[in-house]
């Protein structure tokens, strides 16, 4: 897949530890209309490098892709050259991932105190080897995820972007927050335009993104290239598609209704059951059955029972009530 081809359609899903695995990945897609379904990127859950190059069992499992879900952009996350280079020649080595995409942007504790993810954004430097060695590591195109900055008074977004290019990325994702605020104020989308004005590769915007008002001002303020679409997927696979459909044709479709989301539920709940077995599966249902209800009515109620769910009969038992509003 070129970055050309990438960027036809130019709204992604984003990485997201414990939501965009394949089961949520493949939901999305189906949830597509058909003239887009093949060409839309997502993006995987961060993988670890040091998993990889440890050949961790559960590390592997998060690598393998399904054709149903392609193409897929696999992230890694690490901090050692050699060590993430080589995680990424291994996932070009499986032959399913269409990019190979760097973290440089999550701010879990964990990850920040091993110098990983967020950290990153203190050691440009490093960065821009870790980067360097990637790219001349692989054949397919390379991207990176970035923050504005660990803190507000280190915000150093436009820097990291430039070594980032000098490294050779093909194209720069950037969530307009800082390592310190996790997800919380208001992403700043001017940062993201000061990043845009500064490289010459494709840049894709993402924060705060949550309908089509916000879609269109964050491309008239940003002038990105593509906007990722993180938070706002929970509970809404839809979403894409949505926004997808309202760029390339300006056709506002309608939110799913109430049998309809409890329908996608229950294909969801189906699909996770199918790729991680009943019990790692319905314990991760519940996240997503929260984000489900978000705004239904009796909301708290249905997860509380969600929460309380063991089965797959217990889910489906819950869903009913859905259906019945």
């Amino acid at each position: 897949m070129t970055v050309a081809e990438i960027f036809k359609t130019p709204i992604f899903l984003a990485p997201m530890a414990g939501v965009t695995d394949t089961a949520f990945r493949v939901l999305v897609r189906e949830l597509l209309d058909e003239d887009i379904k093949n060409n839309l990127l997502m993006f995987s859950e961060m993988v670890s490098a040091a998993g990889v190059h440890y050949r961790n069992e559960k590390t592997l499992a998060m690598l393998e892709t399904v054709k149903e879900e392609r193409p897929t952009a696999i992230q890694i996350f690490g901090s050692d050259p050699t060590i993430c280079a080589e995680a990424a020649a291994y996932v070009e080595q499986l032959c399913s991932a269409a990019v190979i995409d760097f973290n440089c942007g999550c701010p879990a504790p964990k990850i920040f105190k091993n110098g990983e993810g967020s950290a990153l954004m203190k050691n440009p430097a490093l960065l821009e080897k870790i980067l360097s060695t990637v790219r001349k590591a692989v054949s397919l195109p390379v991207s990176v995820k970035i923050r504005l900055g660990v803190d507000a008074e280190h915000i150093n977004a436009v820097e990291v972007a430039k070594r980032a290019e000098a490294a050779g990325v093909d194209f720069i994702a950037i969530h307009g927050r800082t390592r310190e605020q996790f997800y919380s104020g208001v992403a700043n989308w001017e940062e993201i335009a000061r990043v845009k004005a500064a490289v010459k590769v494709p840049v894709i915007a993402n924060g705060d993104v949550r309908d089509f008002d916000s879609l269109d001002k964050i491309f008239s303020t940003t002038q990105a290239d593509g906007v990722m679409i993180g938070r706002a997927a929970q509970g809404n696979p839809w979403i894409i598609n949505r926004l997808l459909k309202y760029f390339l044709t300006g056709d506002k479709l309608p939110p799913p209704n109430v049998e309809e989301r409890a329908e996608v539920m229950r294909r969801h709940l189906s699909k996770i059951i199918y790729y991680k077995g009943e019990r790692v599966g319905v314990q991760e249902m519940r996240a997503h059955a929260a984000w489900y209800t978000k705004g239904l009515t009796g909301g708290a109620e249905l997860r509380n029972l969600f929460n309380r769910a063991e089965s797959v009969q217990n889910f489906l038992e819950v869903i009913k009530l859905i259906d019945g509003q």
